[in-house]
């Protein structure tokens, strides 16, 4: 009998339950349904009035798209990278979100699941959360369709800590962690006849270059004063503040082809764990589109022109400029309007006031911690205004190989500190001008088995053969090259 009653008992309750819960549900039904929608919302304004002074919690929403092109909150990434590993270890609910380096899954709560935290003694609570629209509709926007947000609990007393403190905190960890565990990419530009919503000015491929300064092919104390100015650079925000100067730097490598100016910039990149920009000038129309590119890079990032002398005729520019003022001065006003005309009808180009002005002018400035670097083999073809301090901070000479590089170049290859051949090699290395890329390519084994002693007597009959024939050829290259540009000027 008692097992009865207790049954019966379980099963009114039960009961009760779900009808409050159903004429729950059916009254706000006909609430939302058949109120006008100005009652609607001060009926739920003085509800929510009522709740909040019996319920002394704060919260604050983070949406994930916001603005008026709805781009993605930098709020909303950080939390979910801040987020991540304490979901992993509390949540009981977790959801793929992608797929990182091809490899592994980043797993994060899922919706509508919360988690805790603790910050100074103070416990909050974050939550999950998705909306979806009540009937299917189609946006180029995916904020239309759904809309997800975090959203953070609190005890009122602790408001002040909170919207100071630990936000701050909590973004400034988010963005460490998504700086530490981003795929890292090679941007190049594409041309802006296929710039639109669908089609980036920038594509990119992931940037997977194995090079580091403690392979790069250097004299040691060279090699180590750059490492100490990048490091300068990168924790230098405050002291660029201070003395009112765009955050970045200018690099100018240069030297003969195969000096490691490329490997220079991959170290660099790999070292500051940067983005890399591979601006092609050839291929953009005109200085208001360099300008464009520049503003859509994002920050953290190195913008690099390879060969800069090929892609301009920089040097010559400004002396054209003076011609041209010249002829205008001799033309009478009918022939004067005419070339206007014509110049006006014809592309525009990328004009070295322009390279000035993406370098050291106000657009530098567009984007924090970036550095700029130039590559040349022929420095003195630049114009000297391109390559002056300020513009162009540190000059940073590729040479031949020295001994030390060679080294460098020893360990990578045949994974030895010394050898009998070296003394004699080092000596070789005094007298001739061989590049790393040339050494390196002596070093790599031809055939399998072959040991370190046929690779290095292999470098050794190379230098021998440089020093007695064509050590200078690259020089004889760049004085053929200079007197055909000072012919062409003559002309």
């Amino acid at each position: 009998m008692d097992d009865f009653l207790s049954n019966l008992s379980s099963a009114m309750a039960t009961f009760t339950f779900f009808y409050s819960t159903a004429t729950f549900v059916f009254i706000y039904a006909m609430f939302r349904d058949h109120f006008p929608q100005h009652l609607q919302d001060d009926i739920q304004k003085y509800g929510r009035k009522l709740v909040n002074f019996a319920y002394p919690y704060s919260q604050i929403t983070f949406d994930e798209f916001t603005g008026e092109y709805m781009r993605r909150s930098e709020a909303f990434t950080a939390i979910e990278n801040y987020l991540s590993d304490k979901s992993v270890v509390s949540a009981k609910r977790l959801k793929a979100d992608a797929v990182k380096d091809g490899q592994s899954l980043v797993l994060s709560m899922d919706y509508h699941e919360e988690v805790a935290d603790e910050f100074n003694g103070i416990k909050v609570w974050w939550s999950s959360n998705r909306t979806t629209p009540r009937s299917f509709q189609f946006s180029v926007y995916p904020a239309v369709d759904e809309k997800r947000y975090y959203k953070l609990t609190f005890h009122n007393r602790h408001k002040q800590i909170i919207t100071e403190s630990y936000l701050a905190s909590v973004m400034n960890e988010g963005k460490a962690i998504e700086q530490n565990n981003r795929l890292r990419k090679l941007y190049t530009n594409n041309p802006s006849k296929d710039w639109n919503g669908f089609n980036p000015k920038w594509s990119y491929v992931a940037f997977e270059h194995p090079a580091s300064f403690d392979t790069l092919a250097m004299d040691a104390n060279k090699k180590q004063e750059i490492i100490n100015d990048i490091n300068k650079f990168k924790m230098g925000r405050e002291y660029y503040q201070s003395i009112g100067k765009a955050w970045k730097r200018g690099y100018l490598l240069y030297g003969p082809p195969g000096t490691g100016k490329s490997t220079m910039i991959a170290a660099m990149a790999n070292h500051l764990e940067y983005d890399v920009y591979d601006l092609e000038l050839t291929a953009i129309k005109d200085n208001t589109e360099l300008r464009r590119l520049l503003i859509d890079m994002s920050g953290k990032s190195i913008l690099v022109i390879e060969d800069i002398d090929c892609s301009l005729d920089l040097m010559g520019e400004r002396e054209s400029k003076k011609r041209k003022i010249k002829e205008d001065s001799d033309m009478d006003p009918i022939s004067k309007k005419v070339k206007k005309e014509m110049e006006e009808t014809t592309d525009g180009k990328v004009t070295l006031s322009g390279v000035l002005n993406c370098v050291d002018g106000l657009w530098s400035s567009c984007g924090g911690e970036r550095i700029i670097i130039f590559t040349t083999n022929y420095i003195e073809n630049l114009d000297p205004a391109l390559i002056r301090r300020g513009r162009m901070d540190l000059l940073i000479e590729m040479p031949f190989c020295c001994f030390e590089a060679f080294k460098v170049l020893a360990k990578n290859y045949l994974k030895i500190n010394s050898h009998k051949l070296f003394e004699q090699i080092g000596k070789l290395l005094g007298k001739t001008n061989m590049t790393p890329a040339d050494v390196a390519e002596n070093l790599i084994p031809k055939f399998e088995g072959e040991n370190v002693e046929l690779r290095l007597n292999r470098l050794i009959e190379a230098l021998k053969a440089t020093k007695n024939g064509v050590a200078r050829r690259p020089n004889q290259k760049r004085k053929r090259r200079n007197s055909n540009l000072t012919n062409k000027k003559k002309k």
